[in-house]
């Protein structure tokens, strides 16, 4: 048995209301990179479902940028750690690390020689620093600012330049190398958020969360203009990116609006109005050959139209917080992945393409714990704000009727045929039946961890705190204990039947996987060891024969229900977190998730 990466749908930039977000492109003009996380995500411009995933910094990076020979990225994290690694090769090795200063990084620039290297954000007394990328040494003194600097730049010809903009509401400009202060520009009322040279060198425009984009002489640094007039947004713009010819300049701003500028005519020639709520606020952009991209403060990533600039040409949607659980619906002959997230977000994956899209509506206003398919093709969704919904596949619209709240918080659900839905809360069992409570059994001396349904809609096993399954039958619209139970040897964290109900599997907290077989009585056929840490999900292939487990370990397992020995592990499958959803597309491909906020899907081999 063997186990390889297929795909990887990689998790959208992290964003933070009124924090700017950087976006990198590719000098050769193939990808752009962002981060999220400790983790930094390169994309394909063309294809943006093609990504690749650098997991090295052990701190949340905050930002990441190619060097102008393509052939290296610099990232920046949170610890004021600065890692310059390769980007030609699979391992992604690194060639240098520095700390110029502790604390958040926020920009990073490099001269057009890729010899020098610019890093600016939140250090507890220096909040810049200029050095050699191959020997960390200082090349000039940027200590002008009082407060954190927000954004650098580095002229891409010489003589070079360098711009700084910070909190302290000013811009600063440098001659170089070695980098010496000259002046200070205060034309801003407010915080500066990005500074940006044209990539001839000319011009330098400073943005400001006082709505003003100011354009400065390159090599003096000469005020020359101010978009716009008195104001070039209603808004703070939290960045700017010119055109590859240095004539247009697009800016974003959290007015929910991106501009395109003609700078020889001093005026807005396109705006694109990207929404009317909160999270269609703009915090990033980037002008990469053809391609116009801007980040909403919701994560989405939109491939602006010049032609249409109220309709994108795309939207790059997925997730921007960790990821809690996964399903898989087929349709038309398709397979569909559904993932959940902490914030309350579903989105719908195209297993093949990586096209994506997510549930419209008002749905989950938090975290959504489990999600399971019924057999009348809806989505059925549990969460931590007390409810459990149904929503149709064939819509992905969520439904306002088809909501049915809970009196505690749910934990897992699972269905069966004949409408039946079984939802495990907090001291609570309920059974649901067309959408509507049934049953519960409450007033409980044991606390109810997770439950399933057998395929058949005849059994409801429910696992408890105690590492009890207590057995209960089905009849009409009631559960009746008739007494029936089975025991691991820990707290029992998921439960599962095989897809032809002979077999029930559980998962517990003592790193142990118990199968069981029904028609023996749910007598244990084997207990299955390899996990070093609790198990916390599993998932049955469609064979009947496979089934995979998830641990705090990090670590997936392929286990053969008929023998232990033939398995598959699969280490740090999400590096840096543990998986938390398993799903099963077909017998040979297994889809994982994890707080990473990536999906990705694995080919197993027999």
């Amino acid at each position: 048995m063997s186990c390889e990466l297929k795909h990887v749908f990689a998790s959208l930039p992290q964003m933070e209301r009124g924090v700017a977000k950087v976006i990198g492109g590719d000098p050769k003009g193939k990808n752009f990179l962002y981060t999220n996380g400790k983790s930094v995500i390169i994309r394909n411009i063309d294809n943006p479902a093609i990504a690749d995933i650098y997991t090295e910094h052990a701190h949340q990076v905050t930002v990441a940028k190619y060097s102008p020979s393509g052939f290296y990225i610099a990232s920046g994290d949170v610890s004021g750690k600065v890692r310059i690694w390769d980007t030609t090769q699979a391992e992604h090795l690194l060639k240098y690390e520095y700390s110029p200063f502790g604390g958040k990084i926020k920009d990073i620039a490099w001269t057009p020689d890729n010899q020098r290297m610019a890093v600016v954000g939140e250090g507890r007394e220096t909040y810049a620093a200029v050095f050699l990328v191959d020997t960390g040494t200082s090349v000039g003194d940027l200590s002008v600012h009082s407060k954190i600097i927000n954004s650098v730049d580095l002229r891409q010809d010489r003589p070079f330049r360098l711009i700084t903009g910070s909190d302290d509401n000013s811009a600063s400009f440098f001659e170089g190398p070695p980098f010496k202060f000259k002046f200070t520009m205060r034309n801003h009322d407010r915080f500066v958020n990005c500074v940006r040279f044209s990539p001839n060198g000319n011009l330098f425009a400073t943005a400001g969360a006082d709505g003003k984009i100011f354009l400065f002489d390159g090599k003096t640094g000469e005020k020359t203009g101010e978009l716009g007039g008195q104001k070039a947004h209603n808004g703070g713009i939290y960045a700017v990116s010119w055109s590859p010819d240095s004539s247009q300049l697009m800016s974003s701003s959290g007015d929910k609006t991106v501009k395109l500028w003609d700078i020889p005519a001093n005026k807005a020639v396109t705006t694109f109005n990207m929404g009317t709520e909160v999270a269609d606020q703009q915090l990033g952009c980037l002008w990469q050959n053809s391609h116009l991209l801007s980040i909403s403060l919701s994560g989405y990533i939109n491939y602006l139209d010049r032609n249409s600039p109220d309709r994108p040409i795309r939207i790059v949607k997925g997730h921007s917080k960790s990821i809690q659980c996964v399903t898989v619906h087929k349709r038309d002959g398709r397979a569909y992945i559904y993932s959940g997230s902490h914030d309350g977000h579903i989105n719908i994956w195209d297993s093949e393409t990586g096209e994506n899209d997510s549930i419209s509506g008002k749905g989950h206003g938090n975290q959504v714990s489990k999600m399971v398919m019924d057999e009348d093709n809806e989505l059925v969704t549990c969460s931590m704000d007390d409810t459990v919904r149904f929503t149709s596949t064939a819509k992905n619209e969520y439904s306002a009727s088809d909501v049915v709240k809970m009196d505690f918080q749910p934990k897992c659900v699972s269905v069966a045929p004949g409408g039946l839905t079984l939802a495990v809360c907090i001291g609570q069992v309920v059974l649901l039946k067309n959408k509507k409570k049934v049953f519960t059994l409450e007033n409980l001396d044991y606390e109810p961890s997770a439950a399933t349904l057998h395929p058949g809609g005849s059994v409801a096993a429910v696992g408890g705190e105690d590492g009890k399954i207590r057995l209960f039958a089905i009849q009409g619209n009631t559960l009746k204990d008739e007494g029936q139970s089975a025991e691991v040897s820990g707290l029992i964290t998921d439960l599962a039947y095989s897809k032809d109900g002979a077999y029930l599997a559980v998962t517990n907290d003592k790193k142990v996987v118990t199968v069981f077989t029904v028609a023996d009585g749910y007598k244990v056929k084997t207990d299955f060891h390899g996990h070093h840490a609790k198990v916390v999900n599993l998932a049955w292939s469609p064979d009947n024969e496979h089934f995979a487990t998830s641990g705090m370990d990090m670590l997936v397992f392929i286990w053969t229900a008929s023998d232990p020995e033939i398995r598959v592990k699969l280490m740090e499958a999400h590096r840096l977190h543990h998986v938390s959803g398993l799903a099963w597309i077909d017998e040979h491909t297994i889809v994982t998730t994890a707080h990473d906020g990536t999906v990705k899907q694995w080919t197993v081999k027999y």
